[in-house]
Order: structure tokens, then C-alpha cells, then sequence
């Protein structure tokens, strides 16, 4: 007589069993009460379903979408949990890692529309400037030759 199983006990085996860090697959099933091969085709249903679901099996197939959902599912979890969500998405804390340096490095360091804006600012002010120490350079030659000529006329007064 074969004992039925509800889809919940099902569930929770195998979540137990993705998630049983150093101890081995046998220990769990002693643990439920289980045959170990009854947890293990139950696991190997599990990946197959998980297998044919939209998330892609290389890490490299992953789109920055799916990249960014990943980091943020896994971004409170300890290093056991951490694994568990590792293992069943088909990746490795590396990845994670990787990823979130990425995510980074490619967000820029300040807003390029200020950037243009006070870029745009600083040039002209650089011609206010250029244009202001010519005017002063101007005004400074006809002060030296307007006292050129005063000297020149009194000389001959």
C-alpha cells in the first residue's frame, strides 16, 4: 500500500531538503519519515519544473532585470539561506556578487544633466572673464598713455 502525500508535505520536504546546508539528504528523510529516494525523486520533479520556467539556466543568460530581482531576493539573507536561494535558481553567491558591482559601477556618480548645466555655466563665465581682463587691460594702456601725453605736453610748456 502506497502512502499518499499532501502537496504541501511535499513542498516543505523538498524546501527542507534545498535548504539543509552541511547535513545530507539521507539525515533529512530520516528526519520526515521518508524513503531517501522518495525525497530525492520529489527533488528531481522540483528542478525539472524549476528548470522549465523563465528563469535561464546560465548565469550569463540572465537579463539585468532578473540580475537586479535576484539582488534584491537574496540582499537580507545569511549565508545558509543565501546558499538555499543559490542552489535553487541555479547560481552560485558569486554571481550575486558580481552583479551587484556591476549594478555599481554602471550607475553613474552624479547627474549628467547638472553636470552639462554647471559645464555650460563655467564656460561662460570663463568668457565674462576673458572679456572683463580685456577691457581692463584696454583701460589700463589708455591710463598709461594718457599720462604719456600729459607728460609729453608739459614738457613742452
Amino acid at each position: 500500500m502506497a502512502i499518499r502525500y499532501s502537496q504541501e508535505f511535499k513542498d516543505q520536504a523538498i524546501e527542507k531538503a534545498l535548504q539543509r546546508g552541511d547535513k545530507t539528504l539521507q539525515c533529512i528523510a530520516d528526519e520526515l519519515n521518508l524513503n531517501l529516494f522518495t525525497l530525492k525523486e520529489w527533488l528531481r520533479k522540483s528542478q525539472a519544473i524549476m528548470s522549465s520556467k523563465s528563469i535561464p539556466q546560465r548565469p550569463e543568460d540572465w537579463t539585468p532585470t532578473q540580475r537586479l530581482e535576484a539582488i534584491m531576493q537574496s540582499a537580507a539573507l545569511d549565508q545558509e539561506p543565501l546558499n538555499a536561494f543559490c542552489r535553487k535558481q541555479g547560481i552560485f553567491p558569486h554571481h550575486l556578487d558580481d552583479w551587484k558591482q556591476a549594478f555599481i559601477n554602471s550607475y553613474p556618480s552624479s547627474n549628467t544633466k547638472t553636470d552639462n548645466a554647471l559645464r555650460l555655466e563655467l564656460n561662460q563665465v570663463k568668457k565674462e572673464l576673458n572679456r572683463k581682463e580685456k577691457a581692463l587691460a584696454e583701460a589700463a594702456a589708455l591710463l598709461v598713455l594718457q599720462k604719456k601725453c600729459q607728460a609729453f605736453w608739459e614738457e613742452k610748456a
